[in-house]
């Protein structure tokens, strides 16, 4: 009996097409752990109001990135699962499963199952923790492996500080001269700092103070282990204090977690820095939210400010290391 192996990430539209779009968002953003709110609320929210506007706009971006392979998030999480399934060898089995859309946790849950596998470690691909990602794939996995009454399932639920991890992102980060940027950015993924407080409400502070060490005060704190990653970064690539950075993309109001990304690389520019750098650290494959948002917008705003250059540094994709700390993970 051979052991099961399952990776997990956010998933993708099947398509750029409107339709597909409109189908992703819909089963996404209807996630209560998505948007925490009153399920009547956001039930007309996300269907009446956030969907209808925001699926055109949004297949106009995904059309922008689609390669030849298809979404560039799914296209890197496969060849991560056959490079994995490579390095491991004939004793496991590597599947791959997206919370939302295709290819389903279901449907690689079945087949792993049908494959007799003796034990499932489940890895869902987000270094950080939080609710809204982590959380809401593992409740996934636990219905659905009740589903298959299957018990021996494992999860690795966060990654952040393992050395593997940050080794292969030190690695990505050697294509690069450093020494050439005025700046160095880190640009994690926003949550709405409700999302954070929730967890921790007695104590949560959603400050630099607060998120300064990992202790089991704040162990499922996303804020404070992206600043774990920042630091961890900082040391290794040897940036100086004041030439780096941490900030936080993708926000939807002004109630996300601070500073935002893109008012930092207009300050940056406004300050007359002219090359940039900037890392990605809580994506592992790169997609919409690295290719375009950070890529293409972000190299707007810093161009139209009087910078010149923004360089994004890409994801671990099918990165050797990140390969060598996925095999690591997974026995």
């Amino acid at each position: 009996m051979k052991k099961g192996i399952l990776l997990v990430n956010l998933g993708s539209p099947d398509s750029p097409s409107v339709t597909d779009v409109r189908k992703y968002l819909t089963q996404f953003l209807n996630d209560p752990l998505v948007i925490d709110i009153n399920p009547i609320a956001r039930f007309f929210l996300v269907n009446f109001i956030i969907v209808p506007f925001r699926a055109p706009k949004s297949a106009k971006l995904y059309k922008q990135i689609w390669g030849k392979d298809g979404s560039p998030l799914i296209s890197h999480s496969i060849k991560q699962k056959e490079l994995l399934q490579n390095s491991l060898g004939d004793e496991y089995v590597v599947e791959l499963g997206m919370r939302y859309q295709n290819p389903s946790i279901k449907s690689a849950f079945e087949s792993l199952v049908k494959q007799n596998v003796k034990s499932i470690t489940a890895i869902p691909l987000y270094p950080h923790w939080a609710s809204s990602s982590t959380k809401s794939s593992i409740e996934e996995l636990k219905r659905v492996a009740k589903k298959f009454k299957f018990e021996n399932l494992k999860v690795i639920e966060k990654f952040y500080d393992n050395e593997d991890y940050l080794n292969a992102l030190v690695d990505v980060a050697k294509k690069y001269n450093l020494n050439e940027y005025d700046h160095v950015l880190f640009s994690y993924h926003g949550l709405p700092e409700r999302q954070i407080t929730k967890i921790y409400p007695a104590h949560c502070k959603i400050n630099d103070q607060c998120c300064s060490v990992i202790s089991e005060n704040n162990k499922h704190c996303y804020r404070a282990a992206c600043y774990y990653t920042t630091r961890e970064l900082v040391k290794r690539l040897s940036i100086p204090e004041g030439k780096y950075t941490s900030a936080f993309q993708s926000r939807l109001d002004d109630k996300w977690l601070k500073p935002y990304s893109d008012k930092i690389v207009e300050q940056l520019a406004k300050e007359g820095k002219k090359k940039i750098l900037v890392f990605s650290p809580a994506f592992v494959s790169d997609c919409l939210e690295t290719i375009y948002e950070i890529g293409i917008e972000y190299e707007e705003i810093f161009k139209q400010y009087g910078g010149e250059k923004l360089q994004l540094v890409e994801s671990l994709n099918e990165e050797a290391k990140w390969i060598e700390a996925l095999r690591r993970m997974a026995q």
